[in-house]
């Protein structure tokens, strides 16, 4: 099979690729140091297999995978980490096993098995359910088979058409299948609800602007968006904006 390794530590990535040319069968196919980078190799040729730790710079393991899930034909992930406490958290993400360093030559190869009996049956699931407690650095939008990564940092505000979510951002706009209910969970420190199908970042807000008619507009700094603010939801906006 063909093998990526994904570990910010280089003596980690050598013993990772020396014991797959112990147990023969494997070809290492790249050796990256951060979780962004293995998305990035992972969508420019998909190996078999991703070995991949989980603290890492960039982007943790964990969120790499759970993007991973959502690639069609995603390769198989088997975790390699110093931490016993994730592991419930990559069986969330869809992990084929969960390998504690050092790493041993035989139980990794029971983990490569039975990552070629997933690759050979089932695909792994579309989506990943978010890990309870652990926010993403990005969204994903996908684009035809492949992926476009959205920093968190980079949205301006998140509006609902249908069954799709448009991220407005930094670069311009596009359709990720998260739900705005859902995202509002995950996010809701860092975005506030003007309207049942609108959320806005925080630092985002220019002013509240209230047309003749009585309507109340949000006023966004980047962009100049003029967003509608409901009546409902705009006595706890009031209130939230006072604190910022």
């Amino acid at each position: 099979m063909d093998i990526l390794i994904a570990d910010d530590e280089p003596l980690a990535r050598e013993r990772l690729a020396a014991l797959l040319a112990e147990l023969g069968g494997h070809r290492v196919v790249g050796q990256v140091g951060d979780g962004r980078a293995a998305l990035d190799a992972c969508l420019a040729a998909p190996p078999d297999v991703v070995l991949l730790d989980i603290e890492m710079p960039e982007m943790d393991g964990l969120e790499a995978a759970r993007h991973l899930s959502r690639v069609d034909d995603a390769p198989a992930v088997v975790f390699c980490t110093a931490y016993d406490d994730h592991a419930l958290a990559a069986f969330e993400a869809a992990a084929v096993d969960y390998l504690l360093k050092p790493v041993r030559a035989e139980r990794l190869g029971a983990a490569l098995q039975r990552a070629a009996e997933r690759r050979a049956g089932q695909r792994q699931a579309a989506a990943a359910p978010v890990v309870p407690g652990r926010s993403r650095t990005h969204l994903a939008a996908r684009l035809r088979g492949s992926l476009r990564l959205i920093p968190i940092a980079d949205i301006r505000y998140l509006q609902a058409e249908e069954k799709y979510v448009v991220v407005h951002h930094a670069r311009g706009e596009d359709l990720v299948e998260d739900s705005l209910k859902s995202l509002e969970a995950e996010f809701g420190g860092r975005f506030l609800r003007i309207h049942r199908n609108c959320l806005v970042a925080r630092e985002q807000f220019s002013e509240l602007r209230r047309t003749p008619d009585g309507t109340v507009h949000a006023v966004l700094r980047d962009g100049g968006a003029v967003l509608e603010v409901s009546r409902r939801c705009l006595p706890v906006l009031r209130d939230e904006l006072r604190h910022l």
